[in-house]
């Protein structure tokens, strides 16, 4: 069974084995199964579970098993992760987790955690406005999306000042005088994508479009499934 783990930070998705081929035929194609494992401390998950569900399947076919765990305390395991197999079954899981697997050793060396993600951070600032500006345009996930500015928003530091030698950079945010890689994709251990993005902590950043396209154009070419212009591979345009 084909795994996929997209990392979306700040809501972010843990990504795939490896990126499996867009159908060929349009007729052929079977919605995107993805789970959204969401729930703890800090974010308002009772309310961003439904904002990101529907708006990423407005834009992609996409059909949500949604492991939501109402509990906000910061050392309560969500219960999916009971079963080994949690994952089976799901081209894709998003997961809001930057900061939740910080394993012994870091911020001085860089755990697996920041392996799997490509990028180590350790925290973040008072809430600022984020600028937000692309630095590679080229990629499907970025073609033709603008630079904007959030409301007020977290900012993620990145330790070392960039993503590892796995992960490639597609946008910064800067917050005064405090750059930072926000969005990017990263290939762990030479065969799974992961796309990450730490925007994203209130409802308004949330259920903003231009957030919304972003994450999933990053969900859809974690599975294989964006077309080099950005948009949806046949058959997986979002269901009318």
């Amino acid at each position: 069974m084909r795994r996929i783990f997209l990392v979306a930070l700040v809501l972010f998705v843990p990504l795939p084995l490896f990126a499996p081929a867009a159908d060929k035929d349009k007729a052929d194609a079977k919605p995107l199964k993805a789970l959204l494992v969401i729930g703890g401390c800090c974010h308002d998950y009772a309310k961003q579970k439904d904002i990101l569900t529907k708006g990423i399947s407005a834009r992609a076919n996409v059909e949500w098993t949604v492991a939501y765990d109402p509990d906000t305390s910061t050392k309560h395991v969500n219960p999916v992760y009971a079963k080994a197999d949690w994952a089976r079954g799901f081209d894709v899981v998003l997961h809001c987790g930057m900061h939740c697997y910080r394993s012994e050793g870091w911020p001085k060396v860089v755990t697996p955690w920041f392996e799997f993600t490509g990028l180590q951070t350790t925290g973040h600032g008072a809430q600022e406005p984020i600028a937000v500006a692309f630095v590679d345009k080229d990629r499907p996930i970025t073609k033709g999306l603008e630079d904007w500015r959030t409301i007020k928003e977290e900012l993620y530091n990145n330790i070392t000042g960039k993503v590892l030698d796995t992960a490639h950079p597609l946008a910064g945010g800067k917050q005064g005088k405090e750059d930072s890689v926000v969005a990017w994709t990263n290939t762990y251990n030479k065969k799974t994508r992961v796309f990450c993005t730490t925007l994203g902590h209130n409802n308004e950043t949330v259920a903003d479009d231009r957030y919304l396209d972003l994450v999933t154009r990053g969900l859809l070419w974690a599975t294989g499934h964006l077309s080099d212009d950005g948009k949806p591979a046949p058959g997986y345009e979002a269901k009318k």
